[in-house]
């Protein structure tokens, strides 16, 4: 074939036909191959390139991806390599290479301008989430490949909403002047709901109680407004996770997940979620023993600050928390690179394992630097104080797991990965944290209701990252039919970089009660600091400013009367706060313990002088496997007058919320000898209140369980009792009663249906109760 044969050739795709023009011009030139000799090579010279078509990318930029120099000898295959990558540029809809003679004609098509991006048939996703996904952007050249690519993201972003079926479609509409208009059509499809999980292998825990564990939820009576019931696969990984570390922490060692998987329904808009599970046995803690391999140290020094006993189920929380406790030791003296090494020895038969900590000498590795990426708001060092560890500590790998916990924990990422990995020498690694920001402020605008208050709402702002610095800011103001109240605080989890918090808050309330026949205002300020005295206690310290004042008083107790006219009272106190509270650790799955602790004494140049002292003791545990939640509740309080002063109705107890079955003010000491036999509260209140919370036989998935409680308590005492015609000695109440809870999208509703079984006669019953509180 001579050159002035191949005149009429010419190299031409669009970018649908790409690689089909490609094949099949390869393909041509092999078919022909072997008719062809050296004489007759395809081959081609030009003194002249011209270039037509193009309007907005210059000559010089076509010839640059050319790569044909004029008067180069070029074969076929370069000229197709030429073709290719004009083509590959993105920026033409077409390209037509035409030799002609000496003249190579290079005749393109260019991309249209985008003109406007719009989003059609959507109606669950919000056009802004939907626009935030897409990468085409308006007055820029269209391209094919990344309108499929946001077209994609947006499936995606359906089918991780639950919508499996939904499908994205790009389109163009073709304007005057080489522009269009992209539109992306959608068909949202109907959402696909967890019909049904169920459980295959389980015998120690009934699906009822796994599938409260489980993140994702089963389809229920408010499916429309539930968002956890829709099928997502990602999620069921979390889900295999949490159903292991839920069996581990009961003493199951050897539990597997064997199989998670879901089967779609005919209709497709449903699923049946399966997981197949290994339970095994359950173990307890044998014999706990300690030995030394490091030549010096004393075994027992670091048994005794263990906290494990024969008999405890086994988890791997609670000898990861007792090798912590020991290397903390170490450090504390002096010793680097010791660590603790568990050794579990199981005995099948008696299903205990016995466990020995072994102190043994590390390797001799440093943290050489910690890399932190990823964190666009938060600044660095409220990543780094959650590390134990700074640059050139020894290295300790149980440290750099529980500070990637504490990460997580902070709320400020919706992933947060720690790794470490090979420094610039043997003996040093650098640990790499990684996290992936996500908003951490809300506007919230909610609604509550209580038969005591009537109808509420509710306006707030919270921040739980403020600047980036970990602070956390609130504000809110809510109004109901009988009070209104206004509140700010103001959170610096670690002042001056240590594990001290610091915090500062105000409120102003006022209240026109109906169980009531005066009104009162309170305003307030307080500030403190607060900081763990254990790994399951904290002390807080605290100075609070308020003043209180009780005013429009209709009724004609002379107590009340008396007070009245003291007008606005300002109170400085001091107080302070302990807690103990080990269901912090989660060592204890079941259930836990909850202790509290405070006084504040009042005086310093106010009007009011007394202490005030408050304390509650919480038991709860659950039994039955886990379906019944029984808890105890003990809580008192006492307030005692200093320098001849007399309490006022606003500093005094009334039992509200404390004892179930009575009006609010509905118990404690009255005046009977008033009119409306005032309430008159009590500077002492003490109440027990024993409560069940159980299934009662409807699918899970609806959120209704029963409850069952019996309250006994009673307020008393008081500085004045208008010579002895108030009666302010302690007289038990006692009530009992059955709740439904139900846990619903809108938020948790608890009715209370009670009787007094023992009151007095002008106490106020309450038989029925409903509370809710809810943000949407």
């Amino acid at each position: 074939m001579t050159q002035s044969a191949a005149r009429g050739w010419s190299f031409r795709a669009t970018s649908r036909a790409r690689l089909l023009a490609t094949a099949v011009f390869i393909g041509a030139a092999t078919a022909s191959a072997p008719f062809l000799t050296p004489a007759y090579a395809q081959s081609f010279s030009f003194s002249n390139v011209e270039i037509q078509g193009n309007d907005r990318v210059d000559a010089a930029t076509i010839l640059n991806y050319a790569g044909i120099s004029r008067g180069q000898e070029v074969s076929a295959a370069q000229l197709n390599d030429a073709y290719q990558r004009i083509l590959n540029s993105n920026l033409f809809e077409t390209v037509e290479l035409v030799p002609q003679g000496s003249t190579l004609v290079i005749k393109v098509v260019e991309y249209p301008i985008v003109n406007v991006i719009s989003i059609e048939g959507n109606k669950r996703l919000k056009d802004e989430k939907l626009s935030a996904l897409i990468k085409s952007q308006p007055r820029r050249i269209y391209s094919p490949s990344m309108a499929e690519a946001d077209a994609a993201a947006i499936a995606e972003a359906y089918r991780t909403a639950g919508r499996l079926a939904a499908s994205v479609t790009p389109k163009i509409i073709r304007r005057s002047g080489n522009r269009v208009d992209l539109v992306f059509e959608i068909s949202e499809g109907k959402v696909v709901e967890n019909e049904r999980i169920s459980f295959v292998g389980n015998k120690a825990f009934t699906d009822r109680r796994l599938r409260q564990v489980l993140e994702t939820k089963q389809a229920g009576l408010l499916r429309n407004l539930i968002q956890r019931d829709t099928y997502v696969a990602e999620r069921l990984e979390l889900d295999k996770k949490v159903l292991t570390d839920f069996y581990l922490s009961r003493g199951f060692i050897d539990f597997q997940v064997l199989d998670a998987s879901a089967e779609l329904s005919r209709e497709r808009d449903a699923t049946f979620v399966t997981f197949t599970v290994r339970e095994g046995l359950s173990y307890n803690i044998g014999k706990v023993t300690t030995v030394s391999e490091v030549e010096g140290l004393d075994a027992a020094e670091f048994e005794g600050v263990q906290k494990i006993r024969a008999g405890q189920t086994y988890s791997p929380l609670l000898i990861d928390n007792n090798v912590t406790r020991m290397e903390t030791l170490a450090l504390k003296k002096g010793l680097n690179f010791i660590r603790v090494e568990p050794r579990i020895t199981r005995n099948a038969r008696g299903q205990v394992v016995d466990v020995e900590f072994a102190i043994v000498r590390g390797e001799r590795i440093f943290v050489e630097r910690i890399d932190i990426e990823g964190n666009t708001t938060t600044l660095d060092q409220v990543i780094r104080r959650q590390f134990r560890t700074v640059e050139g500590d020894p290295f300790n790998p149980r440290e750099i797991r529980q500070a990637a916990e504490r990460i997580r924990a902070l709320g400020f990422f919706s992933d947060a990965q720690v790794n470490a990995e090979q420094g610039s020498e043997s003996d040093q690694v650098v640990v790499n944290v990684d996290v992936e920001e996500q908003p951490t402020g809300s506007l919230s605008f909610g609604m509550s209701y209580s038969v005591a208050s009537g109808v509420g709402f509710n306006v707030g702002f919270s921040e739980s990252n403020f600047l980036g610095r970990g602070q956390k800011l609130a504000l809110s103001v809510s109004t109901a039919s009988s009070n209104q109240s206004s509140s700010f605080s103001f959170t610096e989890p670690a002042l001056l970089g240590r594990d001290l918090r610091f915090n500062i808050g105000a409120y102003y309330r006022t209240s026109e009660s109906d169980y009531s026949v005066y009104d009162t205002r309170n305003i307030g300020f307080s500030t403190g600091i607060g900081f763990p005295v254990g790994e399951e206690s904290t002390l807080d310290l605290r100075l609070s400013v308020a003043e209180d004042k009780l005013y429009n008083y209709t009724g004609d107790s002379p107590i009340l009367t008396a007070e009245e006219a003291r007008g606005a009272e300002t109170t400085f106190s001091l107080g302070y706060s302990y807690e103990y509270d080990n269901r912090i650790t989660g060592l204890n799955p079941k259930g836990g313990v909850l202790l509290r602790f405070g006084q504040d004494v009042a005086g310093f140049g106010g009007d009011s002088e007394y202490v005030k002292t408050t304390a509650l003791a919480m038991a709860e545990t659950k039994v039955m496997n886990e379906e019944v939640t029984l808890r105890a509740v003990f809580e008192g309080g006492a307030i005692t007058s200093l320098g001849g002063n007399v309490t006022r109705v606003t500093d005094r107890f009334f039992g509200n919320s404390k004892i179930r079955g009575f009006e609010p003010n509905g118990i404690g000491p009255r005046d009977l000898t008033a009119t409306d036999d005032d309430a008159l509260g009590g500077n002492m209140f003490a109440v027990a209140r024993f409560e069940a919370e159980f299934p009662v036989g409807l699918p899970e998935e609806y959120g209704i369980t029963g409850g069952a409680f019996l309250d006994v308590g009673s307020v008393w005492s008081l500085d004045n009792t208008n010579g002895g015609a108030v009666d302010d000695s302690f007289i038990p109440r006692a009530t009992v009663g059955v709740s439904v809870f139900w846990t619903t999208p809108i938020g948790p509703l608890r009715f209370n249906f009670s009787h007094a079984v023992k009151k007095e006669d002008y106490d106020k019953e309450q038989t029925f109760d409903l509370t809710i509180s809810t943000k949407f």
